[in-house]
C-alpha cells in the first residue's frame, strides 16, 4: 500500500523534473513564468490602488477627527508618503552650491597700499555646513548597500509593514500569497535547485572522462548552461536578453555590474563562461568542484587571490587560448544594490584582449535580488530568494570594447563602467565598493581636502 502511494507521488514529480531538464536543454519556454509574472503585476496594481484609497480615507478621517488615537492609520499615511522613492532615488536633492561656476570676470579692484582687511561673513559658511550635514544624513556610498525602496508594496512582509492589514481583501491576498510562497513554491524550488546541483556533479563527471577535446568542450558547455538554467528556474527567474548580436563568442572578458551571486546563474543561462574566484566550501564549493571537472575555470586559494601577478598570469594564459570560453568578471568586487555602478578594479583591463560589457538590471517589485553580505549569510540569502515571488531582470549585451592606444587601464575601466551604467539606467559612481568593509585611504581624504580648498579659493575670488 505504501509502495503504491509512493509510486503515485513520485511519478508526477519525476515527470515534471524530466520535462524541466528537457526544456532547459533546448532553451525553450512554455510561457508559464511569463503568465505568472503578468498575474503578479495585476495583483500588485490592485494592492497599490487599495493602499492609496485606504490612505486617503484615513487621512480624511484624521482631518475631520483630530483627536483620534488611530496610530495605525497615521502610520499608514506616513509610510505611504515616505516610500515614494524611485529606484536609485536619494533622500536629499543636493544643490551644486559648492561647485565653482563660470562667471564674467569681475572688474579689477584698485590696488591698496594697506594690507587687505580680512572680513568674516558667517553666511559664507552656511553652504559648506549644509553640504556637510547632507553627507552625514546620506552619503553616496552607504546608501548603495541598503535595499532600494519600492514605489508600492509587493505583498512581501519584509519590504514594508502594516500594509497586510489594511483591509480584509489585502489580508486575504497576503495570506494566500504567503501560503503559495512558503508551502508550495519553496519546497519545489529547493527540489529543482538540488536537481540542478546534482545534474552538474553527474554530467561534468561523465564529460570529464571523454577522450576527444572537441566533444568534451561541446558537452561541457551544454552541461554548464543546463545546470544554471535549472538553478535559475528554482528562483522562478524571468530573464529578457537584449542585443544578442553582441553576445560573447570568443575568448576574452565579459564584464558586468554586480548585484547578486545570482548574476552568474542569470548570465550563464544564455552563454558559456569560464568563472574566476576564490575557492569556497559548502554549497558553493560543491558546485565549483563539479564545474571544474570538465570546464577551464580559475579558482584561487585565499592567499593566491591576493597575488596580483599570479592572477594576471593565469588570466593571460586563459585568454591566449581561443578555444577557452570568455571569463566572466565583476570588477566592482562586491555587490551593489541594483541602483548604481561603483569603481571598477583595473586588473582585468590590464591583461589585454576584448572586453564584452554586459548590463544587468533587476526588477525589485518581485523580490530584492541584492545580497548584503554584511547582514545575511549565503544560506539566509538563498532562503530569501526561494521565498520571493520571482527574479525578473533585463540583460543587455553591449558592443565589444578594446583598449585604445595610450589609454591607461583605469581610464579604460571607467569608460566601460560608464557604458554599462548608461545602458542599465544606473548611477555612475567613482567610489570604491570596498568602502563598506574598510576605511577610506589617506590619499582619498587628501584629494577631497584639495578639492574643498580649490572650491574655497574659487568662491573667494568670485566675491
Amino acid at each position: 500500500m505504501i509502495g503504491a502511494l509512493l509510486d503515485i507521488f513520485w511519478i508526477p514529480i519525476g515527470g515534471f523534473l524530466s520535462f524541466l531538464i528537457f526544456i532547459s536543454a533546448i532553451n525553450k519556454s512554455i510561457g508559464v513564468r511569463k503568465a505568472y509574472v503578468n498575474l503578479l503585476l495585476r495583483i500588485f496594481e490592485y494592492g497599490r490602488v487599495s493602499i492609496e484609497t485606504a490612505s486617503k480615507e484615513n487621512q480624511h478621517f484624521s482631518v475631520h477627527n483630530p483627536k483620534t488615537d488611530d496610530k495605525q492609520g497615521v502610520q499608514l499615511v506616513d509610510d505611504a508618503d515616505s516610500k515614494e522613492g524611485t529606484n536609485g532615488a536619494t533622500l536629499i536633492t543636493r544643490d551644486a552650491v559648492l561647485l565653482p561656476q563660470a562667471q564674467e570676470p569681475a572688474p579689477e579692484k584698485p590696488v591698496s597700499s594697506k594690507k587687505d582687511e580680512i572680513n568674516f561673513d558667517f553666511e559664507k559658511c552656511l553652504d559648506y555646513v549644509k553640504s556637510g550635514v547632507e553627507a552625514i544624513i546620506e552619503d553616496d556610498v552607504t546608501s548603495r548597500f541598503e535595499a532600494e525602496e519600492l514605489k508600492s508594496w509587493n505583498m512581501l512582509t519584509r519590504t514594508n509593514r502594516h500594509y497586510e492589514f489594511i483591509s480584509w481583501k489585502i489580508t486575504s491576498i497576503w495570506v494566500f500569497g504567503f501560503f503559495i510562497r512558503y508551502v508550495i513554491l519553496m519546497p519545489l524550488r529547493v527540489l529543482v535547485c538540488f536537481v540542478g546541483v546534482l545534474f552538474a556533479v553527474v554530467s561534468n563527471s561523465i564529460v570529464a572522462c571523454l577522450p576527444f577535446r572537441f566533444l568534451r568542450l561541446f558537452l561541457a558547455s551544454l552541461a554548464f548552461k543546463i545546470t544554471f538554467r535549472l538553478i535559475s528556474s528554482s528562483m522562478s527567474s524571468f530573464i529578457k536578453f537584449h542585443n544578442k548580436q553582441y553576445k560573447p563568442t570568443v575568448s576574452g572578458f565579459c564584464v558586468a555590474n554586480h548585484t547578486s551571486p545570482l548574476d552568474v546563474a542569470i548570465l550563464s543561462t544564455d552563454c558559456t563562461y569560464s568563472l574566476i574566484g576564490q575557492r569556497h566550501g559548502g554549497f558553493l564549493g560543491v558546485l565549483q568542484r563539479a564545474l571544474a571537472r570538465a570546464s577551464p575555470h580559475i579558482w584561487f586559494e585565499r592567499g593566491e587571490a591576493k597575488d596580483r601577478h599570479l592572477v594576471a598570469e593565469r588570466l593571460k594564459q586563459h585568454v591566449s587560448d581561443p578555444n577557452n570560453p570568455p571569463i566572466l568578471i565583476f570588477p566592482e568586487g562586491t555587490c551593489i544594490n541594483n541602483t548604481s555602478v561603483m569603481q571598477f578594479k583595473k586588473g582585468s583591463f590590464e591583461v589585454g584582449g576584448v572586453i564584452y560589457p554586459v548590463a544587468i538590471k533587476y526588477d525589485p517589485r518581485f523580490g530584492d535580488a541584492f545580497w548584503n553580505s554584511a547582514k545575511y549569510s549565503m544560506m539566509q540569502y538563498l532562503y530569501m530568494m526561494m521565498t520571493s515571488w520571482a527574479i525578473v531582470c533585463d540583460v543587455w549585451y553591449l558592443p565589444p570594447m578594446y583598449r585604445q592606444e595610450g589609454e591607461s587601464a583605469i581610464d579604460f575601466a571607467n569608460r566601460v563602467k560608464s557604458v554599462i551604467a548608461k545602458q542599465g539606467g544606473l548611477i555612475d559612481l567613482v567610489w570604491d565598493g570596498q568602502l563598506k568593509r574598510m576605511k577610506p585611504k589617506k590619499e582619498w581624504r587628501e584629494i577631497q581636502q584639495v578639492e574643498f580648498a580649490n572650491r574655497l579659493k574659487s568662491k573667494l575670488n568670485q566675491n
